[in-house]
C-alpha cells in the first residue's frame, strides 16, 4: 500500500488532534472516532478527555500541553507506538488572548499567546513531520487551523491576529518542504463556529456594548464535516486553504 493509497478510506487510520477537550477540537475529535479512525486526543485535561473517549475503543487520552516539549514528544510517542503511523495531524490548540488596546497588552501576554499558538503549533507539526517522514509507508497529512483571523483582525486582539497569520507561514512552509516526503499540508479558516471560545467574545462584546448587535454564527458539527473531508482526501490531493465561516459574517470588508 502506497502513501498515497492510505488516504482512501477510515479503516486503520490514525489522526492526533490537539485542543481536543473542547470546541472545534471536541466536535472534530467525535467526528473521528465515529468515522472509525484511531484518534489522539491530546489536551492537558485528562478528565474531560476521558468523558469524550468514554465509549469508543478506539480514543486515545494523550495529556499534554503543548508549550511542555517533553510531554508533548511523549504523548506523541505513545500514539504511535500503539497505532504504528501517524497519518493526519490535526493541529488545532489555540487560545484568545487579551482583548486590549494595543498598547495596554503587556509583554508576558503577548509571549504567551506566542508560545501557544505559534510555538505551539510548530512543535506539534515537527513531531508530526518527523514521524510522517520516516514511517513507512512515508507521508501523512497536517491540517493547521488558521481562523479567520488568518486573513482580517478583530479589534484589540493582536496577539490572536498577529499569530494566525504566523500560521499561514507555518501552511505555507510545511507544504513546501514536506513534498520530497509525501507529507500535504493544508489549512482551515473558521469564522464564528459556536465554540466556548466565541461565547465568551459575544460576552465581553456585549457587555462593552449592550447595543452591539449579536453575531452570524454557525453550527460545529460544519467545521467538524470539513476536517472530516480534508483529513479523507489522499495525498495526491489537498485542500490547501479553506475558509468556512457563517454566512454573514462581515469577514468581506471588515477591518
Amino acid at each position: 500500500m502506497s502513501a498515497g493509497d492510505r488516504g482512501t478510506g477510515a479503516s486503520g487510520k490514525s489522526i492526533i488532534i490537539t485542543g481536543a477537550s473542547s470546541g472545534i477540537g471536541k466536535a472534530t475529535a467525535l467526528a473521528f472516532l465515529d468515522a472509525g479512525w484511531q484518534v489522539g486526543l491530546l489536551a492537558r485535561r485528562e478528565e474531560t478527555l476521558a468523558a469524550i473517549a468514554g465509549g469508543h475503543d478506539n480514543a486515545h487520552v494523550l495529556v499534554a500541553d503543548v508549550t511542555d516539549d517533553a510531554a508533548l514528544e511523549a504523548a506523541f510517542d505513545r500514539f504511535i507506538a500503539h497505532t504504528g503511523h501517524l497519518d493526519v495531524l490535526f493541529n488545532n490548540a489555540g487560545m484568545s488572548g487579551p482583548i486590549k488596546p494595543f498598547d495596554e497588552v503587556s509583554m508576558d501576554e503577548w509571549r504567551h499567546v506566542v508560545d501557544v499558538n505559534l510555538t505551539g503549533m510548530f512543535a506539534c507539526a515537527r513531531l508530526a513531520f518527523r514521524q510522517m517522514r520516516h514511517q513507512q509507508p512515508q507521508g501523512g497529512r497536517i491540517i493547521n487551523n488558521g481562523s479567520v483571523s488568518a486573513q482580517a483582525p478583530r479589534e484589540n486582539m493582536v496577539c490572536y491576529t498577529a499569530t494566525k497569520h504566523a500560521i499561514t507561514g507555518l501552511t505555507k512552509a510545511l507544504s513546501l518542504d514536506g513534498r520530497p516526503f509525501d507529507i500535504a499540508c493544508g489549512q482551515i479558516d473558521l469564522g464564528n463556529a459556536r465554540t466556548e471560545l466565541l461565547e465568551d467574545l459575544i460576552h465581553r462584546a456585549q457587555l462593552a456594548n449592550p447595543e452591539a448587535p449579536v453575531p452570524h454564527t454557525m453550527e460545529l458539527k460544519h467545521a467538524a464535516e470539513a476536517i472530516v473531508h480534508m483529513a479523507a482526501l489522499p495525498l495526491s490531493a489537498n485542500v490547501q486553504f479553506m475558509t468556512l465561516m457563517a454566512t454573514n459574517m462581515p469577514l468581506i470588508g471588515r477591518g
